[in-house]
């Protein structure tokens, strides 16, 4: 017992000291990034503007900075950053989730063709002329009626099989992009917005678009937390998790169901966004192992720094233009998954 209790506070100390490295690196990752840009900024002064600007009892540093300083800090970068951190920690969860899921090192959040789906809406909101912000709602309706199609067509009786919810997503998802491609076409003038809406970005971001995607992706992920023990029964099989008492059909709606809210939520907003979903719970398993309790809030903290990261490095590389975060999340993630494949071959995944 003593063996026991030695190896449990053993993995319970390293899961704690993971999720605070993690937590202290997203904040100093944030720091960094707000002071980054055309107008630098130390990270001194930005601590001081954001310890001012949520003190409940006033200025706690008297302002040495221009005022300028601020409303860049505090309306401009803030917002983007935050976004990206809710996006992140989205897409990382739900590819983790899914990965489990499935079974399948290579399922990632647009599995489903959760992407697909936004894509034709965003697309076709562009080419009718639609309003700027009418955009995210068009392209997060047409994201869940893509999924109620795979749902719709993998269903049998009163279960989902995994294989056929895979199979449906695959072919759902290449009809919806078939039908983005003739969007495209006979896009005209229009077209460079579609593209560009494609490859992803944090370029549009406000207060307002977080005050929408905030609620969505916290309970989601907060949902998904709460499986977590679930999540890693039905990862041994369906039979073992059955006779553990699980309800498999039930659970494996609810994952499906939450995973695919915070990835149409996030994807509607900043549009496509390739590979954090894929690769950044491969690294945290690397890291603490298979057991979903730990993966994923330590998913979600790398993610939202990933893309923090790379969002930062996109809007700075080539100014006065920005290059599309997909872009870079690309060059990143197709290396590392490649070495990936290349060191882990020989191992099992789970």
């Amino acid at each position: 017992m003593k063996s026991v209790d030695k190896l449990y506070e053993r993995k319970l100390f390293k899961w704690t000291l993971t999720l605070i490295v993690l937590t202290i690196g997203l904040v100093l990752t944030t720091l960094l990034a707000l002071g980054i840009g055309p107008l630098a900024i130390s990270s001194e002064t930005v601590a001081k503007i954001l310890l001012n600007r949520i003190s409940p009892i006033g200025p706690l540093f008297p302002q040495s900075w221009p005022t300028v300083y601020e409303k860049v800090v505090i309306d401009v970068r803030l917002p983007r950053i935050v976004l990206g951190i809710l996006v992140g920690s989205a897409l990382a969860v739900a590819g983790c989730v899914m990965q489990g899921l499935f079974k399948n090192p290579m399922a990632s959040p647009y599995t489903l063709g959760v992407s697909s789906g936004a894509a034709f809406g965003a697309a076709l909101a562009l080419v009718l002329g639609m309003s700027f912000y009418s955009l995210p709602l068009t392209a997060f309706l047409f994201a869940l009626l893509e999924v109620f199609l795979v749902y719709s067509i993998a269903r049998t009786g009163g279960t989902i099989p995994i294989e056929t919810l895979l199979l449906s997503g695959i072919a759902v998802g290449s009809f919806f992009a078939a039908l983005v491609s003739l969007l495209v076409y006979i896009a005209g003038e229009r077209i460079y917005g579609i593209v560009f809406w494609l490859m992803g970005g944090l370029w549009a971001s406000s207060w307002e678009k977080v005050i929408m995607l905030f609620p969505l992706v916290t309970i989601g992920i907060v949902v998904l937390f709460l499986f977590a023990r679930d999540l890693n029964a039905m990862v041994l099989g369906e039979e073992p998790a059955l006779h553990l008492g699980i309800e498999v059909e039930t659970v494996k709606k609810i994952i499906l169901f939450f995973a695919t809210l915070i990835t149409a939520a996030s994807v509607c907003f900043v549009g496509t966004i390739g590979f954090v979903g894929l690769i950044v719970p491969h690294m945290m398993r690397i890291v603490v192992g298979p057991d979903h309790r730990i993966l994923l809030p330590s998913s979600a903290l790398l993610g939202a720094i990933f893309l923090v990261c790379t969002d930062t490095l996109a809007r700075n590389v080539a100014q006065p233009a920005e290059i599309p975060i997909g872009i870079i999340t690309a060059l990143f993630g197709v290396p590392f998954f490649i070495y990936l494949l290349k060191t882990r071959k020989s191992k099992r995944w789970w």
